[in-house]
């Protein structure tokens, strides 16, 4: 049984999306073992301490869209981080379809922790 909180779970997973990849909240979610709980994602991201440095900003909506509000700090931050990944974002949208980080399930099975 792994000793990971699901907070730390969460993180886990997002450190492990690669460079030039993104995932939505409820896929983070589902790979942490946490269906149903995309929400909880926003939160344990807010929670993480900045010592973590963690890659945040490959973390979109399931519309593939940043959740920030058009014309913010943070919706700023997040499209200059995702386009410095080599994204292509669009007025704050990402296409899933070629962004989507699809890990080798058994890969990410034999990975994970937990």
């Amino acid at each position: 049984m792994s000793t990971l909180s699901s907070i730390e779970r969460i993180w886990f997973i997002v450190n492990l999306i690669p460079k030039g990849n993104v995932l939505p909240y409820g896929v983070v979610a589902d790979f942490a073992g946490l269906p149903g709980r995309a929400r909880y994602v926003s939160r344990a991201l807010k929670l993480a301490p900045q010592n973590l440095t963690l890659p945040w900003h490959r973390v979109i909506n399931s519309q593939g869209k940043i959740s920030f509000a058009n014309n913010t700090d943070a919706f700023q931050t997040q499209q200059q981080l995702l386009r410095l990944d080599g994204i292509e974002v669009n007025a704050g949208k990402i296409s899933l379809s070629q962004y989507q980080w699809k890990p080798d399930i058994a890969t990410l099975v034999m990975t994970l922790p937990f």
